[in-house]
């Protein structure tokens, strides 16, 4: 899961960043004071594989990993080459989906590009640039697609669609938004973008405000409009700056002691599985204890490749257990001989806290 972290100038962006990475890229109280992209690779947190790991007596955990981005800060007229300009938003299509930090702390020291603290316009002005984007895309691929048409080679569905699909940008939606069948969005993927991402919001405040104030509640009523509240949250990226070097009893027992349930990290992946319809598998032995991203509705022998391809092409059948039936019965093979294990073909879909042993063939 690669996530791109976007947002305007002074938003609190960078510093939230270095806080969830353990990271030291630049970060100042002055506009674009990152200049270019910043990568950290932060692991899941997951509690299920320290349990296989003593089931399994197994000599390493690995767990699933999140590479977060942090892209330098989006002003109004970004899209045109304004700002830091357009080198920032190539970097915005590589990305699986957004995580958007918006201020809602006020600081007289660190000052606002546009002059004031507005949670609400701050989107509108990160979501118009995106859009504006995505139409100078659109058009580019319509004058290929339409000389393509005349000459024979083209495809008129796809013009079809992106004649359909800029009139939409142009009423200020989003690609995510467009009603579309599945195909026609295959038509879209090669295109990379950036409003067909999609997007976690993330309430920057003050310590003091972790349980919101005026600009988290008139940002949370703005997203429920379009139901995108359920991706928002509020973290203070100081809170989470505290948290660095602290192991997770220290972690868990400072969170406590500001009321906070669960830390900006934990909070950012679990709203970037849902946003993205993830899940993840496991798989456990003496070797390692492991756990595999994977889209929510994969089949097994595709799952299989995502450890190697080799696996995929040779497979011939998963053989699994429930991480709940494991963990009662405390063994695989006490697992099969209470018949809860189970032999599963390459079509099977497989579910989130499957425990798999894929057989193959070299």
């Amino acid at each position: 899961m690669r996530l791109g972290m976007v947002g305007l100038p002074n938003s609190g962006k960078s510093a939230l960043f270095n806080a969830l990475t353990n990271s030291e890229a630049a970060s100042g109280n002055y506009p674009f004071s990152t200049v270019d992209k910043n990568v950290g690779i932060v692991p899941v947190g997951d509690a299920r594989l320290a349990v296989l790991e003593k089931i399994y007596s197994s000599k390493k955990i690995t767990p699933a990993t999140i590479e977060f981005v942090d892209i330098a800060g989006l002003v109004r007229g970004s899209s045109g080459g304004g700002g830091i300009g357009n080198k920032f938003l190539s970097h915005i299509r590589e990305m699986d989906g957004l995580v958007q930090v918006v201020r809602c702390f006020e600081d007289e020291n660190i000052p606002h590009v546009d002059g004031s603290i507005d949670p609400v316009r701050d989107m509108e002005t990160i979501r118009l640039e995106l859009i504006f984007a995505d139409m100078e895309t659109i058009s580019k691929r319509i004058n290929k697609v339409k000389k393509e048409n005349k000459s024979g080679k083209g495809n008129k569905d796809e013009e079809a669609l992106l004649v359909r699909l800029i009139e939409h940008l142009e009423n200020e939606k989003t690609v995510l938004d467009l009603d579309a069948t599945d195909d026609e969005r295959a038509l879209l993927t090669h295109l990379g973008l950036l409003t067909n991402k999609p997007m976690i919001f993330v309430a920057n405040v003050d310590e003091s405000d972790v349980e919101g104030n005026e600009h988290t509640i008139a940002m949370r009523s703005f997203l429920a409009g379009s139901g995108a509240d359920k991706f928002m949250f509020i973290v203070a990226a100081k809170v989470e700056e505290e948290l660095v070097g602290l192991d997770d009893d220290q972690k868990k027992e400072f969170l406590a002691e500001l009321g906070i349930a669960n830390s900006g990290l934990d909070q950012v992946t679990e709203a970037g599985y849902r946003a993205l319809n993830l899940m993840s598998f496991l798989t456990g032995g003496p070797t390692e204890v492991r756990a595999w991203t994977i889209p929510i509705g994969t089949k097994a022998a595709v799952a299989a490749g995502k450890i190697h391809s080799d696996i995929q092409r040779g497979f011939i059948r998963a053989e699994i257990v429930s991480y709940d039936d494991l963990v009662e019965k405390g063994s695989y093979n006490a697992c099969k001989e209470a018949g809860l294990t189970r032999l599963e073909g390459k079509e099977y879909i497989v579910k989130e806290g499957d425990v798999i042993l894929f057989r193959f063939n070299v």
